[in-house]
């Protein structure tokens, strides 16, 4: 059987040059960041001027009061890719202890008991003072712009507005000012503006004016940030208890010690070779192992059985997942976590022989020697004592991004690449800080993030609530190295399935020769039976989420074998970018994702 070939027709090209390249999940963040490579900046530069627009055009997805993980390469070391560490822990107040006393058996999907220490902000920062070449003022003049004289909304935004309509009026009064002004929910296209998160900006920048140095003027709107008025002003609003996904109302525990604490860092990546390609993740307190525990698995099957336009080849995608996803629940956290026995070729190969005929309906962690798997809930529908005690409704998500009308979020995010003429490359996914995570802080013009919400109030697991530690996040940009030398980089948004679009792109692309652009549009599936990382942390056994377009006869089959499968319309799945390096030629080139008509590309 041969690899199924790619559809010769594309949305949009795959696009090429030799200059720079930019792919994100919003055509301002990425014109932003195109025109600083434009103007001599490089990717670095790009980057952090293209999220810091993110903050402001898609506050649905994200915010600076939330989380980012970061892989790249420089020109001067091509051959290490570095993840950049913008996961914020715990607060030390945030024991499992006050949760339980405080009535809960989930950690909540929003409100300020959901919230991390903010770190995006400060990560972007310390990338910037190391790695970039701009001033501060020049890399966020595009954010301050489109804060303080507005921007037109996509209307996506306007639509989890009013999934949370209810929520902001009669218990966030502060969003409902900020994101329903005279009670107006805004249209695709209205003009909205944040004067207050300009003026956020504008003290980070004024924070530096005297220091000597480009480097010590980033470094002081990082004090700014972390000890300054941000910290005191979050910290102060969130002490009065406000309404949480719980349905009852919860005072915040971060305190400006907890802000002051943190700090972004780097880290090597977590590596794994797959058909004479490396590919870099972060490390276990994120999911992307996952990815390389299932890329490992995978490897010992013929070309046939690594296409996900097939049947056999969807079927044996779908149960590797299954496989490196329960490990992830079992084993990983910011804890000691045993990498190299799960990403052994021994291990992989135990695993492999689990992939049967017909799909599991089980959650199958493996056995590390050494170690106890950690066995999660495993609930196929969940309603909070408090919610059940009122009489109240468990609550469907409402379209893209998948929010509950108690503002939790599950698992939508933003996304952007850069790659410049000099050989930098950069693949970064800055989420957390909805604008539904918790009440907007009125002199911030944000709210906090809601990752502890990832974090479990059982003992014994990896990833347990504990003050200081990290949650698990499911933040997982990739890059990938051939011969010494980054040739992709690539993330989506989707939670649980960033990975999972992920991986249907890199065998597509490495194994069967797609295109980048090619590999984005092409049928996309997941699977959902596996624990939600998000709450209410439900799963559904067995199930699978295929596009339409992946054909009846490969569904059919899918359930014959034994999916339970949802079908979720031809062009639904995946939020996938990437840029592309041939260090051969020179040519570069990007793809970004239709769906949804927001994502773009740009480059020459």
């Amino acid at each position: 059987m041969t690899y199924t070939p790619a559809d010769s027709f594309t949305t949009r090209p795959t696009l090429q040059g030799t200059f720079g390249m930019t792919a994100s999940t919003h055509w301002l963040a990425t014109a932003s960041a195109q025109a600083v490579l434009e103007r001599g900046g490089n990717a670095f530069d790009a980057a952090v001027a293209g999220a810091f627009v993110l903050h402001v055009v898609e506050p649905h997805l994200n915010g600076p009061g939330g989380d980012m993980t970061g892989v790249f390469v420089t020109a001067e070391n091509p051959s290490e890719p570095v993840v950049l560490m913008g996961q914020g822990p715990a607060p030390a107040a945030a024991t499992r202890e006050h949760y339980l006393a405080e009535g809960l058996e989930l950690v909540p999907g929003a409100g300020a008991l959901a919230a991390a220490v903010p770190a995006a902000v400060d990560a972007w920062l310390l990338l910037l003072r190391d790695h970039g070449t701009w001033e501060l003022a020049d890399v966020l003049a595009f954010a301050i712009g489109y804060a303080r004289n507005g921007h037109p909304i996509v209307g996506r935004v306007g639509t989890t507005i009013e999934t949370v309509a209810d929520l902001f009026t009669e218990h966030w009064p502060t969003s409902a000012a900020l994101w329903m002004p005279d009670g107006k929910i805004p249209a695709a296209g209205d003009i909205v503006k944040n004067p207050a998160y300009a003026d956020v900006l504008d003290r980070l920048v004024a924070a530096g004016e005297s220091e000597a140095s480009r480097e010590a003027r980033v470094d002081a709107a990082r004090r700014e940030w972390g000890e300054g008025f941000v910290a005191k002003a979050a910290v102060k609003f969130l002490a009065t208890p406000h309404r949480h996904s719980s349905g009852a109302d919860h005072a915040g525990v971060m305190t400006e010690a907890d802000f002051a604490g943190f700090s972004a860092g780097y880290e090597p990546a977590t590596t794994i070779q797959f058909r004479g390609h490396t590919i870099a993740k972060t490390g276990p307190w994120g999911q992307g192992p996952a990815l390389l525990q299932t890329l490992a698995t995978l490897e010992g099957f013929d070309d046939d059985r690594l296409d996900p336009s097939t049947a056999i080849g969807a079927h044996t995608i779908l149960e590797a997942q299954k496989l490196a996803i329960a490990d992830r629940e079992a084993y990983y956290g910011d804890a000691e976590v045993p990498m190299d026995y799960l990403l052994s070729p021994e291990y992989a190969a135990e695993r492999r022989k689990l992939i049967g005929e017909k799909a599991s309906h089980e959650f199958r962690p493996g056995n590390v020697p050494g170690h106890e798997p950690f066995v999660p809930p495993l609930r196929t529908e969940y309603l909070p004592p408090s919610l059940a005690e009122n009489g109240e409704l468990a609550f469907a998500g409402v379209g893209e991004p998948t929010v509950m009308p108690t503002g939790e979020t599950r698992g939508d995010t933003c996304h952007i690449d850069v790659v410049d003429q000099w050989g930098n490359m950069v693949s970064a996914t800055p989420s957390g800080g909805w604008l539904q995570s918790s009440p907007a802080i009125p002199e911030l013009g944000f709210c906090l993030g809601s990752r502890l919400q990832m974090t479990w109030l059982e003992e014994g697991a990896p990833s347990t609530l504990t003050p200081g530690k990290r949650p698990r996040t499911t933040l997982t940009p990739t890059l990938v190295l051939k011969d010494g030398k980054a040739v992709t980089a690539l993330g989506s948004p989707g939670g649980d399935q960033q990975d999972q679009w992920q991986l249907l792109y890199l065998l597509r692309t490495i194994v069967g020769g797609y295109e980048p652009q090619q590999a984005v549009d092409a049928p996309s599936l997941h699977t959902t039976s596996i624990p939600g990382s998000f709450w209410p942390r439900t799963w559904t056994p067995g199930g699978a989420v295929v596009e339409d377009r992946l054909g009846e006869d490969v569904i059919a089959e899918l359930e014959e074998r034994g999916h339970v499968v949802t079908r979720a319309g031809d062009w639904a799945l995946g939020r996938l970018s990437s840029v592309v390096s041939d260090p051969e030629t020179g040519v570069l080139k990007a793809a970004a994702n239709p769906r949804g008509a927001q994502g773009y590309a740009a480059g020459r």
